[in-house]
């Protein structure tokens, strides 16, 4: 599959995920963090592109995805069956998959469960003492506070250096490098994240357990992230001893747009060992929505 798409699936299921795909290759899904979506990682998507089937996916109740039926909590395993069924939609086989943060938590679980083929984490969640996860929700929360700012003000304060890192500074490294469009549409985003507080409450215990023994996996953990310290990437490290660590010089805890050079040099190579589980189905036919 060549072209850009943003598209819904047109089978009947719980959620309809939006996502963009581009590329042609073996499959990768990325997944992004608490309160993201998926142009996250557009710094890096045509990179990619050019040797993967790029699938960047906004998870349920983020970016344009609607959010769990009622009644459904937000827990790992529910988000992991929501994707299980994407992939089938798809007529993907254990994908490769990436994810930052939140997604980072998702993928190793995904990995641990044998439904992917190789995970490349930045910055996973999962590996945070209770005061550290109070600590990264806390600047979040105040983060979207911030975003209530009126859009057009948001706007121009981002066309500043010195105000787009007072701003975004907690996420980014460099939020300059982003641009004042990018910057305001992940405001918008934070700020209308229904998935945010059920994700945050479903998740407040959950820690991530496993060895992910028969997976490859590769954590990435920037120097300058300051939600999720760089003390949790030695907790990683210790949990996945046989996992490829590889730390991100000056980049914060969302390093796509600060080094993206860098950052898909990183997927690339996560991604490189062949799939697992037989040849890709056909692609289904999709239907495409307006972005």
């Amino acid at each position: 599959m060549t072209s850009d798409q943003e598209v819904i699936s047109p089978y009947p299921r719980a959620v309809d995920i939006v996502f963009e795909r581009r590329g042609d290759g073996p499959p990768l899904v990325l997944l992004h963090g608490i309160g993201h979506r998926r142009q996250g990682w557009e710094p890096v998507m045509d990179r990619l592109a050019r040797e993967r089937d790029v699938i960047a996916v906004d998870l349920p109740g983020f970016g344009a995805s609607p959010p769990l039926p009622d009644g459904t909590p937000y827990t790992v395993d529910a988000v992991l069956a929501v994707m299980a069924e994407l992939f089938d939609d798809l007529g993907v086989v254990r994908p490769h998959i990436a994810g930052n943060s939140l997604g980072g938590l998702l993928s190793l679980e995904a990995a641990e469960r044998g439904l992917v083929s190789s995970a490349t984490v930045l910055s996973p969640a999962g590996f945070y003492t209770a005061l550290e996860l109070r600590w990264a929700i806390g600047v979040l929360r105040a983060s979207r506070l911030g975003a209530r700012t009126p859009q057009p003000v948001i706007t121009t304060l981002a066309r500043s250096a010195r105000l787009s890192r007072a701003m975004f500074g907690m996420i980014y490294g460099h939020p300059d490098r982003l641009g004042r469009h990018a910057l305001a549409g992940d405001a918008r985003a934070l700020r209308g994240a229904v998935g945010f507080e059920p994700t945050y409450r479903a998740g407040r215990r959950v820690r991530f357990t496993g060895t992910c023994a028969d997976v490859p996996v590769t954590i990435g953990w920037g120097t300058r992230d300051r939600l999720l310290l760089p003390i949790q990437a030695l907790r990683a490290q210790q949990r996945l001893p046989d996992a490829r660590f590889v730390w991100l010089p000056d980049c914060g805890h969302v390093p796509m747009g600060d080094d993206p050079e860098r950052v898909a040099a990183l997927l690339l190579e996560g991604s490189s060992t062949p799939l697992v589980g037989g040849p890709l189905h056909a692609v289904p036919n999709i239907e495409q929505t307006p972005a």
